[in-house]
């Protein structure tokens, strides 16, 4: 059988919208220099409106390669012709199957964090850039024969936009691809990253000073020496530099910080202060029954570059990518369900996932839900959003 001339053989509607800078282009401008993984011969259509499409789709709460292509096959000629279409020959199921399954994921999110990165400068704090970095397990892409495709993001803890992402193949861990994967943000110096224990490595903290970063890191049993040298700072004698409390999800908790500024005894490189968080927490049900946790971690940021609560808030927003895009992926998207499993198509799944979340919440967006049933409702309303005119 010959191959197909695109074959790769050979609360949301009433809410105003946060206004974009006027340099940031359109996505399809951010994707042109990507490198097309097809043959020339026979290309009916572009890489950059073939992608563009398929974040569309998602925008609107489309989950499969099969969704993608119903929503490319039903939207109007007018929509068809502002995405760069033939309206009369429309890219089929097929071929978008295919075309996602070679694209270069890691290509892909930089480009797509540039686009991100450039549109976010309207909504970007005046206080300085805390980034989130944390790895998810694609479960649906495990067979009986390879386990789940891994995937670490670095998302804004402020915006819950993902900056940049990379795959983390069976052959190494998310240790090993940390500066990578922040290799995609251009800019890092004054940024503050936080992460869990994994990444309390020492190679880490010497990448991030040399990028001029600053890090707050989870300390924990993985770092046994560590972990018993910040246990056994003299605490007791520390007043708490911070204390909240809140209530939800049928539970009260309360939380208090101490702080330490390091001078000697740690041996951990550009160490400056040590931080211990308390948490007690009760059922609203069981009054008087409390279970505490105490959780260590360590900052290079010294006493007069950050206050208590300011350090207690970035620890305690660290996860915020589990709540604003890992939790979205896998409740709003489904994403552990999907039976995505074929060369990069996991991986690049997961990318316009988050391109879909990051352009939402760019605009002030909360609920994502609402959101993709707000634009699958009228489909200039994708268009509009990814600077589509």
């Amino acid at each position: 059988m010959p191959a197909l001339p695109s074959s790769l053989i050979s609360s949301l509607t009433h809410a105003p919208a946060l206004p974009l800078p006027e340099t940031a282009g359109g996505l399809p401008e951010a994707l042109a220099g990507l490198p097309d993984p097809r043959a020339r011969r026979g290309v009916r259509h572009r890489l950059p409106v073939v992608l563009t499409a398929a974040v569309c789709a998602v925008v609107a709460g489309y989950r499969s390669y099969t969704a993608i292509a119903e929503w490319v096959a039903d939207v109007p000629v007018s929509t068809a012709l502002a995405l760069g279409m033939t309206p009369n020959r429309r890219p089929s199921e097929a071929m978008i199957r295919r075309l996602l399954q070679a694209v270069d994921p890691q290509l892909l999110t930089t480009a797509i964090g540039a686009w991100l990165a450039d549109r976010g400068t309207a909504t970007a704090s005046t206080t300085g850039r805390v980034i989130a970095v944390d790895g998810k397990a694609l479960r649906g892409s495990r067979t009986t024969d390879t386990p789940a495709r891994h995937v670490m993001t670095a998302c804004d803890q402020a915006t819950g936009v993902a900056l940049a992402s990379i795959d983390v193949d069976g052959k190494t861990n998310e240790i090993t691809r940390f500066a990578p994967l922040l290799d995609q943000i251009s800019n890092l110096r004054d940024t503050v990253v936080t992460a869990d224990a994994l990444h309390c490595q020492r190679e880490h903290v010497t990448y991030l000073a040399q990028r001029g970063a600053h890090w707050i890191l989870t300390v924990k049993g993985n770092q046994p020496g560590l972990h018993r040298q910040l246990a056994g700072l003299p605490w007791r004698a520390v007043p708490d530099a911070a204390r909240d409390a809140d209530r939800g999800h049928g539970r009260r908790e309360i939380r208090s910080c101490k702080i330490l500024t390091i001078s000697t005894g740690i041996n951990f490189p550009h160490a400056a202060q040590a931080i211990q968080i308390r948490r007690r927490r009760r059922r609203l049900d069981q009054p008087k029954r409390f279970t505490t946790e105490t959780v260590y971690a360590i900052t290079d940021l010294r006493v007069h570059q950050a206050r208590p609560a300011q350090l207690a808030a970035w620890i305690r927003g660290h996860w915020s990518i589990e709540n604003k895009v890992h939790w979205v992926r896998d409740v709003t998207y489904d994403e552990d369900r999907s039976q995505i499993r074929t060369g990069t198509g996991p991986e690049v799944m997961a990318t316009l996932r988050n391109t879909a979340i990051s352009a939402l919440r760019l605009t002030g967006i909360t609920n994502i839900a609402a959101a993709n049933r707000h634009h699958a409702r009228d489909s200039t309303r994708p268009l509009a959003l990814l600077g589509i005119t």
